[in-house]
């Protein structure tokens, strides 16, 4: 019944234009197929062209990351729009708005949700989460379907379906075990983190950092949920590090970080880059985090003066700042440019857009990332970004974080081979 039915909705959607899978001719000569029509998108008022459909899951309402999840999506729906308003892609406008879907961070809902709109768009836009994220892999390679993750495990470097931006988990905590150890002096340091590609390639760039650098090293597995911090915080108070690589949603961040600080713990926390938001300045263990905390990040923050960090802001006038909105205008420049090579080749199909991947040797980032991010080419150690940054909260930051180190490599992250995803 269930194959009779997906047959039923692939033919009706195979009514509409080129969204049927089988390549057509499409505006300007352009072959399409799934996701992009001759009729133009129904509220970007271009009359004259085209439909490109993108889709978008993300954490909206429930999930530990929905405090950065909208405003990433809000993010790429103003991105899109600006590309529209200079004049779109080969004729064709973007869509972001038709097919966005919540996988309240659940693997399972993220299959759903892709399963009901897949025959419907072209590529996605976001997809939120890497457990969520691996648990559609296979259908993205098997269907062609490029998409942009909300997430930065290593793993994503392995799969050309997977549109990735900054540095990764791993390169994030190998340099931040570095800083660690050349800047805060760490003897031992130990990740707390949540299980999956999100916690486990964090934690492992540490461990490989650690041991680079001949410092202890100690591992904590925990779940998300405020109420299920008692583990993590015991094992913290129990090995005592200097330094904890932090790799949480951001409420689990200010359970583990203000109670152990409230039972007597005096060593630094670094959280990766999804730990932090700026509600948690607002947070009971405020003081705290503010004493023993810094951030690392793969990109700098929402004021910077670059020409993509001023478009953002431009595009969005009215919003509180944060850095959800930052992470989701850097993460659309790849898709950007991806369709924008895939329409000079004229093939704006599934196909056509991942053969355009494989020939992006870098991506314009408006300066957002450094000179060299964006390449789609090579080997995963070729292509891997290797730059992070570290913060510290700061009250009278538009963000609540204040830029302490500026991109930099440290020789852990420098000197590894990337042959295979780190937490394998």
């Amino acid at each position: 019944m269930l194959a009779l039915l997906s047959v039923v909705a692939l033919a009706s959607v195979a009514c509409r234009g080129g969204d049927g899978g089988e390549a057509v001719e499409g505006k300007g000569g352009i072959k399409v197929d799934f996701g992009v029509t001759s009729e133009p998108c129904e509220d970007t008022g271009h009359a004259d062209r085209g439909c490109i459909y993108l889709g978008t899951i993300s954490d909206l309402t429930e999930g530990p990351f929905k405090t950065l999840a909208v405003p990433i999506t809000e993010s790429q729906k103003a991105f899109w729009k600006r590309v529209n308003d200079q004049g779109g892609i080969g004729g064709y406008d973007v869509d972001v708005t038709t097919y966005v879907a919540d996988n309240k961070y659940n693997p399972q809902i993220q299959n759903q949700v892709y399963q009901e709109m897949k025959g419907k768009i072209l590529a996605l836009t976001q997809t939120l989460g890497s457990p969520t994220t691996a648990a559609i892999l296979p259908d993205l390679e098997n269907s062609q379907m490029v998409s942009v993750p909300a997430s930065w495990t290593s793993l994503w470097g392995h799969e050309e379906v997977v549109l990735e931006s900054g540095a990764n988990y791993c390169v994030e905590s190998m340099n931040s075990v570095d800083y660690a150890v050349d800047e805060l002096g760490a003897k031992k340091v130990m990740a707390v983190h949540l299980p999956g590609d999100y916690g486990d390639d964090a934690a492992a760039g540490a461990k490989i950092a650690a041991e680079k650098r001949g410092v202890q090293f100690a591992d904590a597995v925990t779940q998300t949920g405020q109420d299920n911090q008692g583990g993590a915080i015991d094992a913290v108070l129990a090995n005592q590090p200097d330094v904890v690589i932090l790799t949480t949603g951001p409420t689990d961040a200010a359970v583990i970080i203000g109670q152990t600080a409230a039972r007597g713990f005096k060593g630094r926390f670094i959280g990766t880059s999804p730990t932090w938001n700026m509600g948690l300045m607002q947070s009971p263990a405020a003081s705290a985090i503010k004493a023993l905390y810094l951030q690392s990040a793969p990109w700098k923050s929402w004021a910077t003066d670059t020409p993509g960090h001023k478009a953002l802001r431009e595009a969005l006038p009215s919003v509180t700042p944060n850095d959800g909105y930052t992470a989701g205008w850097v993460w659309a420049y790849p898709l950007k440019a991806a369709l924008q090579k895939a329409a000079e080749n004229k093939d704006l199909t599934r196909a056509g857009v991942l053969n355009a991947v494989r020939q992006l040797e870098s991506v314009d980032y408006e300066g957002m990332l450094p000179t060299g991010a964006g390449k789609f080419t090579g080997t995963p150690d070729e292509s891997t970004f290797r730059q992070t940054l570290i913060y510290k909260p700061d009250e009278q930051a538009a963000t609540g974080v204040g830029l302490v180190e500026d991109f930099f490599t440290g020789p852990s992250a420098k000197d590894f081979t990337f042959d295979k995803p780190c937490y394998q």
